[in-house]
């Protein structure tokens, strides 16, 4: 079951795979979910619930009985401050925060909707928490964040973030999906609501300038004078997403040479070029998707993409083209903990266990701690709320850091703020990201990675899920010594969803992906591509037996 590339990927779109957005809509408000199926019931991934209107996975009917559990969660844990709720360009985002608005309206929530009703990108809404909550005891603020992520066109999602402004974690989400399907067993009897035009007009809901209040405190966390000063010449594609709007106020208002690519949205997502399976998917870190910017290459310094919801960064550089995420966190973190010296001593660095071995190396070279955590952003949220990390990142391009002064900027993904860094590094290192990660391999070892996807049904991702190290039936990986099999995470001892076998030099993990029908396979050795390629085909065997 290894990976298919698809015949149309990196090229544009065809109009044969363009969603009937008509018809989506349509989907979302006529279908019902079963709740007796599990397909169809309210599930909580590594980030909120996701579904299509189309598979009876995310209707309005979901988002009913989700935004009445959140609210009977809120009263539960006395959360009495307002709601910051924004949504992404995503079709079927708008229709899921009209009917959140419905719900929180009528059990009385204060809720902060976007001034003008403008898209909100997940780093603003955490932001706009934890500025609330500052120095707050009582009347704490919590979120929603409308946004399935980079996920395809017809895809909608739906995140609760709590008082610590990130991903709730797993007992949050677990309450909440617990509830949310007893009322959709009741037949969403004890949902409160009223209509649309009500709840707008409601004393609880309020406007909120999510952009310039997140875009005036972007120079306490970037050095924009050093960018600005060095005339460093940008480019950005907003991928039609939520940020559109951030990146032209940004220049503006820091006086940057920063250059917006596209301001385009469309809810077809139609200027897109097709991912590696023939869908659509606005992943900053995938070259497929990314083809636009790749092509623009050497009329920038440096230039940088985000995904729908802003959370993500794709960094191109003039003299690499598009950076694999681990070489540019590589890069980002080597920088940061030599440039922030007002950051404590004490504060690591925070990865997932499918991130580069490389920010092993580099975080011992620095002399920081190391926090390995399984994937997903809530297990960095209160070391960067504390200040106990420095920095926290996934593979995947998601990454959230502190401020100048060693204070929380965001408890969540924040794909703007990594996207800019990359021109402050160029600036204050004369030389763009790329080249340092070439200077970086040479001192610490280069690493060959790859991941590899495949189809999986909901039973074959529940058996991966419970991969055990008794069952690798291996001591050999790619012909080194076994040192290390893991199914907990080093840093927090929670379980990773998968398993993780390490050698000398080299390792693979594999698990189930929290949000599509797929499991992943992640590698990397520092070796040479070969032994990455033995170490992949091993791997495949492994997984495909055990799920067999």
């Amino acid at each position: 079951m290894s990976q298919k590339i698809s015949p149309l990927a990196g090229l544009p779109a065809p109009k044969s795979i363009l969603v009937d957005v008509a018809k989506l809509l349509a989907a979302y408000a006529d279908l019902k979910p079963d709740p007796g199926l599990p397909e169809q019931r309210v599930s909580f991934g590594t980030s909120g619930h996701r579904g299509s209107s189309f598979a009876r996975s995310f209707n309005e009917w979901h988002i009913l009985a989700i935004s009445q559990a959140i609210c009977d969660y809120r009263k539960s844990k006395d959360i009495d401050g307002p709601l910051f709720i924004g949504a992404d360009t995503h079709a079927l985002s708008q229709p899921a925060f009209e009917t959140a608005l419905e719900v929180l309206a009528a059990n009385g929530v204060h809720a902060m909707i976007s001034t003008n009703g403008a898209f909100t990108p997940t780093p603003a809404i955490s932001h706009a928490i934890l500025v609330h909550n500052r120095g707050r005891r009582s009347g704490l603020a919590d979120g929603i964040v409308v946004t399935p992520s980079h996920n395809p066109p017809d895809n909608g999602g739906f995140k609760y973030n709590p008082t610590n402004g990130g991903p709730a974690d797993t007992e949050v989400t677990g309450w909440i999906q617990d509830r949310a399907n007893a009322l959709l067993e009741s037949d969403l009897g004890q949902v409160k609501r009223m209509p649309f035009a009500l709840a707008r007009k409601a004393s609880t809901t309020r406007q909120h300038d999510y952009l310039n209040s997140y875009v005036a405190d972007l120079t306490h966390v970037i050095d924009l004078d050093a960018i600005r000063s060095a005339g460093i010449h940008m480019g950005v594609d907003p991928l039609g997403g939520a940020g559109v709007h951030y990146w032209p106020a940004i220049a503006e208002r820091y006086n940057l040479d920063l250059t917006v690519v596209s301001n385009e949205v469309d809810a077809q997502f139609a200027f897109m070029s097709v991912d590696w399976d023939g869908k659509i998917r606005m992943d900053p870190s995938s070259s497929y998707a990314m083809q636009r910017l790749i092509g623009l290459k050497t009329k920038y310094d440096v230039a940088f993409a985000c995904d729908t919801d802003h959370d993500r960064h794709g960094i191109v550089t003039r003299s690499g083209g598009l950076m694999p995420p681990n070489h540019y966190l590589s890069v980002l973190i080597d920088y940061l903990f030599q440039h922030r010296p007002q950051w404590s001593p004490q504060a690591g660095v925070g990865k997932t266990v499918v991130s580069t071995a490389l920010i092993d190396r580099v975080a011992k070279r620095l002399g920081r701690k190391l926090l390995e955590v399984p994937v997903g952003f809530k297990w960095f949220s209160q070391g960067l709320f504390d200040g106990s990390l420095g920095f926290g990142c996934e593979e995947s391009a998601g990454a959230s850091l502190l401020r100048r002064d060693g204070s929380v900027w965001t408890t969540d993904k924040d794909g703007l703020v990594p996207a800019l860094l990359s021109a402050e590094i160029t600036a204050r290192q004369g030389k763009d990201p790329n080249e340092l990660f070439v200077q970086l391999t040479r001192e610490l070892g280069t690493p060959y990675a790859d991941r590899v996807e495949a189809v999986a049904t909901p039973a074959q991702k529940s058996k991966l899920a419970r991969l055990s190290p008794d069952q690798l039936h291996s001591d050999l990986l790619a012909g080194e010594q076994i040192e290390q099999v893991l199914d907990h995470a080093p840093g927090n001892h929670a379980a990773i969803g998968g398993i993780k076998a390490i050698a000398a030099s080299g390792w693979f993990a594999a698990r189930p992906s929290g949000t599509e029908a797929i499991y992943k396979i992640y590698a990397e050795s520092f070796k040479s591509e070969q032994h990455l390629q033995d170490i992949l085909k091993q791997a495949q065997h492994i997984v495909d037996t055990a799920i067999a």
